[in-house]
């Protein structure tokens, strides 16, 4: 009988581990950031979602901006004070690279590709990145200071440090657990 009590608790303890493991193999992490202009007027939302050790898929749609290419970024601060949005930091940069997809010594863990703006003022962009997560990590959006994603004026070149020549800081939203 205390085998068999042994040999159920033996199973019972690999089940719990292996149905732990599936658990964490199979967790989508999300987040999403209402995208504010500098009057702190609500322009957009953005959405991030990283499947089970994939990675980060951001969609971003907005509107009422200058027609054209946009510089888009995550910036290492969970701040969105208008009308500057200085308070978002720079970029995010937890690996210590330089700015720009183009740029070999690059990019920032926070680099995107430009968001294009339609001429009815109205801008989306879907994107996947490696660079950061949503789950625990040296490149997690969840650090002690938050993070943000800011939209400049001008389009990124992709390769000027520290932010590619992208202007003012136009648009900035709060990256949050969802």
């Amino acid at each position: 009988m205390k085998a068999g009590l042994v040999l159920l608790v033996i199973i019972s303890a690999v089940l719990m581990f292996a149905t732990t493991g599936y658990a964490h193999e199979s967790a989508t992490y999300s987040a999403t950031a209402v995208m504010k202009d500098a009057k702190g007027n609500t322009v957009g939302l953005a959405t991030f979602t990283e499947e089970a050790n994939g990675p980060v898929h951001i969609n971003v749609n907005v509107k009422g901006l200058k027609p054209g290419l946009h510089g888009i970024h995550i910036h290492n601060k969970g701040k969105c004070i208008c009308p500057s949005f200085t308070s978002a930091g720079e970029h995010y940069n937890p690996l210590g690279k330089e700015h720009g997809l183009n740029n070999p010594k690059g990019p920032h863990a926070g680099d995107l590709s430009n968001l294009k703006v339609g001429k009815d003022g109205t801008g989306h962009i879907n994107v996947t990145t490696d660079r950061v997560t949503l789950s625990p990590g040296p490149t997690t959006l969840f650090t002690d200071s938050g993070t943000s994603l800011v939209i400049h004026a001008d389009p990124d070149d992709q390769m000027t440090n520290p932010s590619g020549n992208s202007g003012a800081r136009i648009v900035c939203g709060v990256i949050e657990k969802k």
